[in-house]
Protein backbone atom coordinates (compact mmCIF):
# COMPACT_ATOMS: atom_id res chain seq x y z
CA UNK A 1 0.00 0.00 0.00
CA UNK A 2 1.49 3.64 -0.81
CA UNK A 3 1.46 4.93 2.57
CA UNK A 4 2.35 8.51 1.29
CA UNK A 5 -0.88 8.68 -1.06
CA UNK A 6 -3.32 7.48 2.21
CA UNK A 7 -1.66 10.40 4.18
CA UNK A 8 -2.56 12.85 1.01
CA UNK A 9 -5.79 11.35 0.64
CA UNK A 10 -6.73 11.87 4.87
CA UNK A 11 -4.95 15.26 4.68
CA UNK A 12 -7.25 16.41 1.59
CA UNK A 13 -10.14 15.06 3.03
CA UNK A 14 -9.98 16.93 6.58
CA UNK A 15 -9.41 13.70 8.36
CA UNK A 16 -7.81 14.22 11.54
CA UNK A 17 -4.13 12.55 12.19
CA UNK A 18 -5.06 9.47 14.09
CA UNK A 19 -6.94 8.19 11.43
CA UNK A 20 -3.94 6.85 9.67
CA UNK A 21 -3.10 5.08 12.69
CA UNK A 22 -6.18 2.89 12.62
CA UNK A 23 -6.19 2.26 8.96
CA UNK A 24 -2.18 0.90 8.83
CA UNK A 25 -3.01 -1.65 12.95
CA UNK A 26 -6.16 -2.94 10.53
CA UNK A 27 -4.45 -3.40 7.46
CA UNK A 28 -0.38 -4.29 8.49
CA UNK A 29 -1.63 -5.67 11.50
CA UNK A 30 -4.92 -6.89 11.38
CA UNK A 31 -4.38 -8.27 8.04
CA UNK A 32 -7.78 -6.36 6.88
CA UNK A 33 -8.63 -6.90 2.74
CA UNK A 34 -10.55 -4.00 2.47
CA UNK A 35 -11.33 -0.67 3.79
CA UNK A 36 -14.99 -0.99 3.91
CA UNK A 37 -14.19 -3.90 6.71
CA UNK A 38 -12.58 -1.08 8.89
CA UNK A 39 -15.16 -0.70 11.15
CA UNK A 40 -13.45 1.83 13.31
CA UNK A 41 -13.91 4.68 10.64
CA UNK A 42 -17.31 6.59 9.89
CA UNK A 43 -18.92 4.65 7.40
CA UNK A 44 -19.05 7.45 4.67
CA UNK A 45 -14.40 7.58 4.90
CA UNK A 46 -14.89 4.23 3.95
CA UNK A 47 -16.50 3.51 1.03
CA UNK A 48 -14.34 6.53 -0.08
CA UNK A 49 -11.23 5.12 0.44
CA UNK A 50 -12.55 2.02 -1.31
CA UNK A 51 -13.34 3.82 -4.11
CA UNK A 52 -10.27 6.13 -4.87
CA UNK A 53 -7.54 3.93 -2.45
CA UNK A 54 -6.07 0.84 -3.84
CA UNK A 55 -4.45 -1.66 -1.03
CA UNK A 56 -2.53 -4.30 -2.92
CA UNK A 57 -0.60 -2.52 -5.94
CA UNK A 58 -1.19 -5.71 -7.99
CA UNK A 59 -3.77 -8.16 -8.60
CA UNK A 60 -4.00 -11.77 -8.46
CA UNK A 61 -4.07 -14.03 -11.23
CA UNK A 62 -3.48 -17.54 -9.64
CA UNK A 63 -2.91 -18.67 -6.28
CA UNK A 64 -1.35 -22.75 -6.07
CA UNK A 65 -1.72 -24.49 -3.05
CA UNK A 66 0.61 -27.67 -2.36
CA UNK A 67 -1.31 -31.34 -1.89
CA UNK A 68 0.23 -31.25 1.88
CA UNK A 69 -0.87 -27.44 2.89
CA UNK A 70 2.52 -26.31 3.51
CA UNK A 71 2.88 -24.63 0.92
CA UNK A 72 1.32 -22.05 -1.49
CA UNK A 73 2.54 -20.07 -4.64
CA UNK A 74 0.68 -16.82 -6.30
CA UNK A 75 1.21 -15.22 -9.38
CA UNK A 76 0.75 -11.45 -9.00
CA UNK A 77 -0.41 -8.81 -12.34
CA UNK A 78 1.29 -5.90 -11.61
CA UNK A 79 -0.08 -2.61 -12.90
CA UNK A 80 2.26 -2.56 -16.04
CA UNK A 81 1.18 -5.71 -16.81
CA UNK A 82 4.18 -7.73 -15.82
CA UNK A 83 4.08 -11.04 -13.53
CA UNK A 84 5.83 -11.44 -9.96
CA UNK A 85 5.59 -14.60 -8.22
CA UNK A 86 5.94 -14.76 -4.40
CA UNK A 87 5.64 -18.00 -2.46
CA UNK A 88 4.12 -19.21 1.27
CA UNK A 89 6.28 -21.98 3.08
CA UNK A 90 5.61 -23.69 6.21
CA UNK A 91 8.80 -26.31 7.09
CA UNK A 92 7.57 -26.75 10.31
CA UNK A 93 4.69 -26.66 12.89
CA UNK A 94 3.96 -22.82 13.81
CA UNK A 95 6.11 -21.24 11.13
CA UNK A 96 4.94 -19.42 7.78
CA UNK A 97 7.79 -18.22 5.81
CA UNK A 98 7.32 -15.76 3.17
CA UNK A 99 9.35 -15.26 -0.35
CA UNK A 100 9.46 -12.45 -1.40
CA UNK A 101 11.02 -11.17 -5.07
CA UNK A 102 12.37 -7.94 -5.54
CA UNK A 103 13.00 -7.64 -9.40
CA UNK A 104 10.69 -8.61 -12.34
CA UNK A 105 12.67 -11.53 -13.68
CA UNK A 106 16.51 -11.16 -13.04
CA UNK A 107 19.45 -10.09 -15.01
CA UNK A 108 22.09 -12.76 -13.68
CA UNK A 109 20.95 -15.42 -16.24
CA UNK A 110 21.91 -18.56 -13.97
CA UNK A 111 21.33 -21.54 -16.24
CA UNK A 112 19.61 -23.32 -13.88
CA UNK A 113 17.15 -20.94 -12.80
CA UNK A 114 13.74 -20.50 -14.41
CA UNK A 115 13.79 -16.89 -13.94
CA UNK A 116 17.54 -16.09 -15.54
CA UNK A 117 15.27 -17.44 -18.91
CA UNK A 118 12.63 -14.69 -18.80
CA UNK A 119 15.29 -12.12 -18.76
CA UNK A 120 15.21 -8.76 -16.41
CA UNK A 121 12.22 -6.39 -17.21
CA UNK A 122 12.39 -3.94 -14.23
CA UNK A 123 13.02 -3.55 -10.57
CA UNK A 124 10.22 -3.73 -8.16
CA UNK A 125 9.83 -0.97 -6.14
CA UNK A 126 9.54 -1.14 -1.80
CA UNK A 127 5.54 -1.25 -2.40
CA UNK A 128 5.76 -3.81 -4.54
CA UNK A 129 8.07 -5.96 -2.83
CA UNK A 130 6.05 -5.65 0.92
CA UNK A 131 2.81 -5.64 -0.46
CA UNK A 132 3.93 -9.71 -1.22
CA UNK A 133 3.83 -9.90 2.03
CA UNK A 134 0.23 -8.20 2.77
CA UNK A 135 -1.18 -10.38 0.43
CA UNK A 136 0.21 -13.09 2.80
CA UNK A 137 -1.34 -11.67 5.77
CA UNK A 138 -4.48 -10.67 4.29
CA UNK A 139 -4.69 -14.50 2.72
CA UNK A 140 -4.23 -16.24 6.22
CA UNK A 141 -6.25 -13.92 7.97
CA UNK A 142 -9.30 -14.11 6.16
CA UNK A 143 -9.32 -14.76 2.50
CA UNK A 144 -7.25 -18.71 2.79
CA UNK A 145 -9.64 -19.78 5.76
CA UNK A 146 -12.46 -18.62 3.43
CA UNK A 147 -11.36 -20.47 0.36
CA UNK A 148 -12.21 -24.69 0.06
CA UNK A 149 -7.63 -24.85 -0.90
CA UNK A 150 -6.98 -22.82 2.21
CA UNK A 151 -4.08 -23.75 4.22
CA UNK A 152 -4.36 -25.50 7.61
CA UNK A 153 -4.88 -23.33 10.72
CA UNK A 154 -5.16 -19.86 8.77
CA UNK A 155 -4.40 -18.27 12.48
CA UNK A 156 -0.98 -18.68 12.01
CA UNK A 157 1.10 -15.56 11.80
CA UNK A 158 3.57 -14.89 9.57
CA UNK A 159 7.18 -15.28 11.24
CA UNK A 160 10.08 -14.81 8.72
CA UNK A 161 10.70 -13.22 5.44
CA UNK A 162 13.25 -14.16 2.81
CA UNK A 163 14.43 -12.40 0.29
CA UNK A 164 14.82 -15.61 -2.00
CA UNK A 165 12.37 -14.86 -5.06
CA UNK A 166 12.94 -13.85 -8.29
CA UNK A 167 15.74 -11.07 -9.32
CA UNK A 168 19.16 -10.21 -7.36
CA UNK A 169 17.83 -8.48 -4.49
CA UNK A 170 21.30 -6.32 -4.26
CA UNK A 171 21.07 -5.07 -7.60
CA UNK A 172 17.78 -3.36 -6.26
CA UNK A 173 19.22 -2.00 -2.97
CA UNK A 174 17.32 1.11 -2.57
CA UNK A 175 14.22 -0.26 -3.03
CA UNK A 176 15.06 -3.49 -0.92
CA UNK A 177 16.30 -1.34 1.97
CA UNK A 178 13.21 0.86 2.02
CA UNK A 179 11.29 -2.32 1.68
CA UNK A 180 12.89 -3.42 5.14
CA UNK A 181 12.44 -0.05 6.95
CA UNK A 182 8.55 -0.63 6.42
CA UNK A 183 8.53 -4.25 7.33
CA UNK A 184 10.82 -3.71 10.84
CA UNK A 185 8.54 -0.65 11.43
CA UNK A 186 6.56 -1.30 14.59
CA UNK A 187 3.79 1.12 13.52
CA UNK A 188 3.08 -1.23 10.20
CA UNK A 189 4.41 -5.05 9.95
CA UNK A 190 6.41 -5.23 13.15
CA UNK A 191 9.14 -7.84 11.96
CA UNK A 192 11.90 -8.39 14.18
CA UNK A 193 15.28 -8.05 12.13
CA UNK A 194 16.97 -11.13 12.36
CA UNK A 195 13.74 -12.80 11.20
CA UNK A 196 14.65 -11.17 7.85
CA UNK A 197 17.03 -13.26 5.13
CA UNK A 198 18.56 -11.77 2.38
CA UNK A 199 19.57 -14.24 -0.59
CA UNK A 200 22.21 -12.99 -2.87
CA UNK A 201 24.59 -14.99 -5.82
CA UNK A 202 27.10 -12.75 -4.69
CA UNK A 203 27.03 -9.05 -5.24
CA UNK A 204 30.46 -7.51 -2.92
CA UNK A 205 28.74 -4.19 -2.57
CA UNK A 206 25.69 -5.44 -1.67
CA UNK A 207 27.01 -7.29 1.45
CA UNK A 208 29.04 -4.42 2.41
CA UNK A 209 25.96 -2.16 2.75
CA UNK A 210 23.76 -4.57 4.41
CA UNK A 211 26.66 -5.10 7.13
CA UNK A 212 26.86 -1.44 7.26
CA UNK A 213 22.97 -0.53 7.37
CA UNK A 214 21.08 -3.65 8.36
CA UNK A 215 23.87 -6.29 10.32
CA UNK A 216 20.95 -8.10 12.08
CA UNK A 217 19.25 -8.78 8.48
CA UNK A 218 20.77 -12.61 8.17
CA UNK A 219 22.81 -13.16 4.74
CA UNK A 220 22.69 -16.07 2.52
CA UNK A 221 25.17 -16.85 -0.24
CA UNK A 222 23.72 -18.57 -3.28
CA UNK A 223 26.87 -20.64 -4.33
CA UNK A 224 26.32 -23.88 -5.68
CA UNK A 225 29.99 -24.24 -7.23
CA UNK A 226 33.30 -23.91 -6.00
CA UNK A 227 35.40 -23.65 -8.93
CA UNK A 228 35.62 -20.50 -11.10
CA UNK A 229 35.38 -22.78 -13.91
CA UNK A 230 32.36 -24.14 -12.97
CA UNK A 231 30.87 -21.47 -11.45
CA UNK A 232 31.14 -18.90 -14.25
CA UNK A 233 29.63 -21.49 -16.65
CA UNK A 234 26.66 -21.74 -14.72
CA UNK A 235 26.56 -18.07 -13.32
CA UNK A 236 27.41 -15.76 -15.41
CA UNK A 237 27.90 -13.10 -12.08
CA UNK A 238 31.09 -14.99 -11.31
CA UNK A 239 32.97 -13.28 -14.36
CA UNK A 240 32.25 -10.20 -12.69
CA UNK A 241 32.50 -11.62 -9.11
CA UNK A 242 34.76 -14.43 -8.39
CA UNK A 243 35.30 -16.90 -5.44
CA UNK A 244 37.95 -14.87 -4.40
CA UNK A 245 36.09 -11.86 -4.16
CA UNK A 246 33.20 -13.58 -2.63
CA UNK A 247 35.22 -14.94 0.08
CA UNK A 248 36.79 -11.69 0.33
CA UNK A 249 33.37 -9.90 0.61
CA UNK A 250 32.21 -12.68 3.57
CA UNK A 251 35.31 -12.06 5.41
CA UNK A 252 35.13 -8.40 5.41
CA UNK A 253 31.33 -9.43 6.60
CA UNK A 254 32.58 -11.23 9.48
CA UNK A 255 34.90 -8.50 10.69
CA UNK A 256 32.09 -5.98 11.05
CA UNK A 257 28.44 -7.84 11.84
CA UNK A 258 30.01 -11.70 13.14
CA UNK A 259 26.96 -13.17 12.03
CA UNK A 260 26.51 -16.74 10.58
CA UNK A 261 25.77 -16.84 6.71
CA UNK A 262 24.07 -19.40 4.93
CA UNK A 263 25.55 -21.42 1.71
CA UNK A 264 22.66 -22.16 -0.19
CA UNK A 265 24.09 -25.27 -2.65
CA UNK A 266 21.52 -26.87 -4.93
CA UNK A 267 22.17 -30.29 -5.64
CA UNK A 268 22.78 -31.41 -9.83
CA UNK A 269 22.78 -34.88 -10.35
CA UNK A 270 26.36 -35.35 -12.15
CA UNK A 271 27.30 -31.85 -12.18
CA UNK A 272 28.24 -30.24 -8.72
CA UNK A 273 27.43 -33.38 -6.31
CA UNK A 274 30.58 -35.85 -6.68
CA UNK A 275 33.11 -36.72 -4.31
CA UNK A 276 35.82 -34.47 -5.67
CA UNK A 277 32.75 -31.15 -5.68
CA UNK A 278 32.48 -31.73 -1.50
CA UNK A 279 35.91 -32.08 -1.10
CA UNK A 280 36.41 -28.66 -3.23
CA UNK A 281 33.24 -27.09 -1.10
CA UNK A 282 34.98 -27.74 2.57
CA UNK A 283 38.30 -26.49 0.89
CA UNK A 284 36.86 -23.16 0.37
CA UNK A 285 34.47 -22.73 3.07
CA UNK A 286 37.99 -23.31 5.11
CA UNK A 287 39.53 -20.80 3.23
CA UNK A 288 37.17 -17.87 4.13
CA UNK A 289 38.06 -18.86 7.91
CA UNK A 290 34.98 -18.47 10.51
CA UNK A 291 34.19 -21.91 9.57
CA UNK A 292 31.89 -21.88 12.82
CA UNK A 293 30.08 -19.24 11.24
CA UNK A 294 28.77 -20.87 7.81
CA UNK A 295 26.21 -22.87 7.84
CA UNK A 296 25.42 -25.00 4.40
CA UNK A 297 21.95 -25.52 3.24
CA UNK A 298 21.47 -28.78 0.67
CA UNK A 299 18.87 -28.31 -1.55
CA UNK A 300 16.89 -30.83 -3.91
CA UNK A 301 16.67 -29.27 -7.23
CA UNK A 302 13.40 -28.39 -8.61
CA UNK A 303 13.40 -29.22 -12.01
CA UNK A 304 13.07 -26.33 -14.57
CA UNK A 305 15.27 -26.95 -17.18
CA UNK A 306 15.55 -30.16 -19.18
CA UNK A 307 19.45 -29.77 -18.54
CA UNK A 308 19.43 -29.97 -14.96
CA UNK A 309 18.81 -33.03 -12.83
CA UNK A 310 18.58 -33.07 -8.58
CA UNK A 311 20.98 -35.32 -6.96
CA UNK A 312 19.53 -38.32 -5.89
CA UNK A 313 18.27 -38.55 -1.68
CA UNK A 314 21.72 -41.11 -0.84
CA UNK A 315 23.65 -39.00 -2.48
CA UNK A 316 22.54 -36.06 -0.64
CA UNK A 317 22.26 -37.86 2.41
CA UNK A 318 25.69 -38.76 1.97
CA UNK A 319 26.69 -35.34 0.62
CA UNK A 320 25.22 -33.77 4.21
CA UNK A 321 26.93 -36.71 6.39
CA UNK A 322 30.29 -35.88 4.45
CA UNK A 323 30.22 -32.10 5.29
CA UNK A 324 29.54 -32.91 9.21
CA UNK A 325 32.04 -35.28 9.61
CA UNK A 326 34.60 -32.62 8.28
CA UNK A 327 33.36 -30.25 10.87
CA UNK A 328 31.36 -28.23 8.61
CA UNK A 329 27.75 -27.39 9.15
CA UNK A 330 24.91 -28.54 7.43
CA UNK A 331 21.57 -29.34 6.98
CA UNK A 332 19.44 -30.75 4.00
CA UNK A 333 16.65 -27.69 3.44
CA UNK A 334 13.72 -29.44 3.48
CA UNK A 335 11.42 -29.65 0.11
CA UNK A 336 8.63 -27.52 -0.43
CA UNK A 337 6.68 -26.54 -3.17
CA UNK A 338 6.75 -29.23 -6.41
CA UNK A 339 3.67 -29.45 -7.06
CA UNK A 340 2.75 -25.57 -7.06
CA UNK A 341 5.74 -25.14 -9.55
CA UNK A 342 7.68 -23.77 -6.73
CA UNK A 343 10.97 -22.79 -7.80
CA UNK A 344 12.06 -19.12 -9.08
CA UNK A 345 10.10 -17.88 -12.09
CA UNK A 346 8.30 -20.97 -12.79
CA UNK A 347 5.11 -19.49 -12.58
CA UNK A 348 5.78 -16.20 -14.48
CA UNK A 349 7.41 -18.43 -17.01
CA UNK A 350 3.85 -20.58 -17.52
CA UNK A 351 1.87 -17.37 -17.72
CA UNK A 352 3.70 -16.15 -20.51
CA UNK A 353 4.11 -19.41 -22.33
CA UNK A 354 0.04 -19.23 -22.00
CA UNK A 355 -0.49 -21.72 -19.81
CA UNK A 356 -2.42 -20.17 -16.95
CA UNK A 357 -5.21 -18.63 -18.16
CA UNK A 358 -6.56 -15.18 -16.72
Amino acid sequence: MNIKELEKFLQDHSQPKFRLRQIQKAIYQGGVSSFLDITSLPRELREQLDKEIKILSFEIVEILVAKDKKSAKALLKLSDNNFLETVLMSPKDDFWSVCVSSQVGCPLGCGFCATGEEGFKRNLTAEEITDQILFWRQWLEHLGSKSPIGLLDPSRRITNIVYMGMGEPFLNWDNVKESLRVLTDKNLFGMGWRSISISTAGIPSGIEKLAAEFPQVNLAISLHFVTDEKRSKFMPINKKYNLSQLRDSLNNYFNKSNRKVFIEYIMLSKINDSLDDIQDLIKYIRSIGHSHLLHVNLIRYNGVSENFKSSDQKTITFMKEYLLKNKINATVRKSLGASIVGACGQLAGKQKSGIINE
